[in-house]
Formats: C-alpha cells, sequence, structure tokens
C-alpha cells in the first residue's frame, strides 16, 4: 500500500535548488508501494538491459505530483509523476515514457552535469522553473517578473539546450524501443495527451511560444517520431494481456489513493465491479474515513483472489490503521509470505506486531523489520519500528543507531547526528555498527556545516 516519503526528494530538490529547510515543507513526496515499484521494474528492465545498463540498476521512483511529467536528475533513476500514470491508458504508453527518460540518462542529460545548464541552475533555477510554468499557462509577464534579466539569459541557453537533449532523447527511445521487441505506439499516443496539455496551458497552440518551452513542440517531435517508429517490425506488436492487468491495477490502486476520494469514486462508481474498481473504491473510501465500506471492497478483492498478496496487504493495513493491529497480523503475514518477503510489506508487519503492544510479538517484529532494512535500507518507518524493538529490550546503542538511520534519512542532520554519537559510545571500535554510525556522524556533521555556510 502506498507510503510517503519526503526524504529522498527533499534532498534532491535541496541540492538543485540550495533550498534552506524552510522549503522543505513544500517538497513533493515519493510514493511507495510494492506492488507499483515491481510493475515500474518489470516493464523497465527490459529497456534498462537495451541501454546496456546491469540489472537493477535503472530505479523508476514515483512522485505525488498531478501533472503529466517524467524527469531524470542525475544517476540512473527515473522519477515519474503520478498524473503521468493516471493519464495513461495502457503500460505500452509509460514503456515509451521510461525509453525516452532513459535516453536522457545514456547521454548524460542532467542540469547539474551539463556545462550549459549551469550558468541557469547557478543564478536561481527556482525562480527560473516558475518562470517558466507561469509563461506557459499564458501569463507571460508574470514569468519575466519572476526572472530578472540574466535569468533571462540564462533560461534561453539552457532551454536550448534541453531542446537538443530532447531530440537525442527520442533517437534513443526509438532504438530502445526496437531493441526491447515493443510497439511504439503508446509513445506515440501519449503525444497525444501531451499535445492536449499544450492546449490547455497556452490560450492557443501558435501563440505558445517555442523558445519558451523545455520541450520542442510536441506535434513537431511525434511527427518524427511516428515516421521512425511505425518503420520498425514491432510496430503492431500488442500489448502483453497480463502486463496491462497488472498496469490498471497499478493506477486503479492510485487513483484511490492520490484523487480526492470523490474523484476516485466517480472514475470508479460502484457499477463498477471489476477488481480495478473495488481496488480504486477500497483506497478512496479509506482516505475517507470510511471504514466499513472500505473493507468491504477489501473483502471483495479478497474473496476473487484470497491469496493475493497485495490484497492481503491493504486489508491489513486498513486494520493496522482503523485500530486493529491484532486483527491485521493473519493478512499481513499473508502479503508478506506471497510477496517474497517484500520489504515494505516486512515492515508493516513489524509496525502492527509492535502494535498490539504484546512482548510475545516482539522477537517476530525484530526478525521481519531486521529482513526489511536489510534489503531495503530506504524505509525510515522501517527503522524507526526497529528502533522501538530495541529500545524495549534495553539495547540503547543499537536503538540509537535505528534512530540514526531514520533521521539521516529523513534529512534530519542534527537528530541524526545526535544518535549517530550516542550509537559510538555503545559499540566496539572497528565494528560495523560502530563503522556505520562513524559514517552517519560524519555525513551529518559535513552537512549542517555546509548549511552553516550556506546562511
Amino acid at each position: 500500500m502506498f507510503r510517503r516519503v519526503r526524504a529522498v526528494l527533499m534532498l534532491l530538490l535541496a541540492l538543485l535548488l540550495g533550498a534552506r529547510p524552510v522549503l522543505a515543507q513544500d517538497a513533493p513526496e515519493i510514493l511507495r508501494d510494492t506492488e507499483t515499484e515491481r510493475f515500474l521494474d518489470s516493464i523497465a528492465s527490459p529497456l534498462a538491459k537495451t541501454a546496456g545498463l546491469a540489472p537493477g540498476a535503472l530505479k523508476v521512483v514515483l512522485v505525488r505530483d498531478p501533472e503529466i511529467n517524467a524527469f531524470v536528475a542525475g544517476g540512473q533513476v527515473i522519477y515519474i509523476n503520478s498524473g503521468t500514470i493516471l493519464a495513461a491508458d495502457n503500460a505500452n504508453e509509460l514503456e515509451g515514457v521510461i525509453a525516452h527518460e532513459l535516453g536522457h540518462i545514456e547521454g548524460g542529460h542532467a542540469p547539474l552535469g551539463s556545462e550549459h545548464a549551469k550558468p541557469a541552475t547557478r543564478i536561481a533555477l527556482l525562480s527560473l522553473l516558475l518562470g517558466v510554468a507561469a509563461a506557459v499557462a499564458g501569463a507571460p509577464q508574470a514569468g519575466m517578473a519572476a526572472l530578472g534579466a540574466g535569468q533571462q539569459m540564462a533560461l534561453g541557453n539552457y532551454l536550448a539546450f534541453s531542446r537538443a537533449q530532447e531530440g537525442a532523447a527520442d533517437a534513443s527511445a526509438v532504438r530502445h524501443l526496437n531493441d526491447a521487441h515493443l510497439s511504439g505506439k503508446g509513445m506515440i499516443s501519449f503525444f497525444d495527451k501531451l499535445r492536449a496539455e499544450e492546449y490547455r496551458l497556452s490560450s492557443s497552440y501558435a501563440s505558445a511560444d517555442p523558445f519558451m518551452q523545455t520541450h520542442p513542440m510536441s506535434a513537431d517531435r511525434q511527427a518524427v517520431l511516428e515516421h521512425d517508429l511505425s518503420a520498425s517490425p514491432w510496430w503492431n506488436t500488442p500489448i502483453d494481456p497480463a502486463k496491462q492487468v497488472r498496469f490498471l491495477r497499478v493506477k486503479a490502486k492510485l487513483a484511490g489513493y492520490v484523487l480526492d476520494p470523490d474523484q476516485a469514486l466517480k472514475r470508479y462508481p460502484t457499477s463498477d465491479s471489476s477488481i480495478y474498481g473495488h481496488y480504486a473504491r477500497a483506497f478512496a473510501w479509506h482516505r475517507a474515513a470510511y471504514p466499513d465500506q472500505a473493507m468491504r471492497e477489501a473483502s471483495a478483492l479478497l474473496t476473487a483472489a484470497p491469496g493475493d498478496p497485495y490484497f492481503n496487504e491493504l486489508a491489513g493495513q486498513m486494520l493496522l490503521e482503523n485500530g486493529h493491529p491484532k486483527e491485521a497480523l493473519p493478512p499481513l503475514r499473508k502479503a508478506v509470505a506471497g510477496s517474497d518477503n517484500a520489504p515494505l510489506i516486512s515492515a508493516m508487519l513489524g509496525h502492527a506486531l509492535l502494535a498490539t503492544e504484546d512482548p510475545a510479538n516482539y522477537a517476530e517484529a525484530e526478525r521481519v523489520l531486521r529482513l526489511s532494512v536489510a534489503r531495503d535500507r530506504e524505509d525510515p518507518l522501517a527503522w524507526y519500528a526497529l528502533g522501538t524493538v530495541y529500545a524495549s529490550r534495553g539495547d540503547e546503542a543499537h536503538a540509537a543507531l535505528a534512530t540514526a538511520e531514520r533521521y539521516h534519512m529523513e534529512g534530519d542532520d542534527r537528530l541524526a547526528g545526535l544518535n549517530a554519537e550516542r550509537a559510538m559510545k555503545g559499540f566496539k571500535v572497528g565494528t560495523v555498527d560502530y563503522l556505520r554510525a562513524e559514517d552517519i556522524a560524519l555525513a551529518s556533521r559535513n552537512n549542517l556545516d555546509w548549511k552553516e555556510r550556506r546562511k
């Protein structure tokens, strides 16, 4: 089930924008969900292979943002907005988006890594982005108000370089789709959606200044791409039905989670008796605080597929969050077993075991939480729960280290450093735990010094 994680994206935005901590509250959220992450990985992996990336090297991260967008920011990570998935009609459209962003990774098109982009990002990338958004939205005067004369010059250089990058990424996308034996029809149909966005964001297509776009005009790009992609022997390859089912499930649960409940219920009305309808409504009712309706939808899912790990995860989390941790244990245990001990689901089971406040459950909680952080160290909530387990048995050193890990992930350098130094006092010098605590303490101290110099 979805979780919101601000830490990674807050750190990324702080790096790009030079932001002080007061801006962190406005940082977009990263959404984490085992079923969604595994689906995105399954469609990205064949494309990553065509780019010569090592298995598992490419990571696709879901960002909670209603706008249709995807981007890279250095490294082998693709960020996809939730609005992109909700706008897509099939898995092939997402494959086209990933193929394009993979082209940026392959070309090394990270803004901070480009000599052409540095003048813009060094001046004020935050103002630059706000200015572009206002200008594209049909308010060029507002956009220019956010940019000084020097910033406008940097913006021109940055966007010109971006257009060159976009063309190169498109060419790479064609190759990646062909090498993975995937149709390019989804990429073309998704461009139709982007053109619709252009019409929505500007008073007219003709009046939208091409030099104020971070991408070439979509109609022009679409014409070139359609010519190249339609010549592929894989152009008419149908979408794998099983892949499409997974896509529709992810889209439904995402709609139920990120949309206002009334919007989600309009998209998936009670007349929709499909798995997708029940999935979306379960999330929507749960978020709207109607537990009985939410559990009815979850029960319908479990009746249709009692062994499905993600349906069991959903039922378990709803029970846990509605104050019934003991009742949440059976479905969560099924979810962990059925998902091959997925770290996020294991962490949730650990939370439920602790929430029972029954010491007899703490040993199992420690086992599943240790397994969770061993396989996924980027879950602050798992570290929090593990720290609670250690504290309950008086293991202050490991409790402090787990707490340091949690605050380190959340970007709180002061508390991360304090807890890391406390942990170091309880470990023998040179041990693995001591060295890890020392690493966090040093990193936190360096980050605090850097922030102090930035004031």
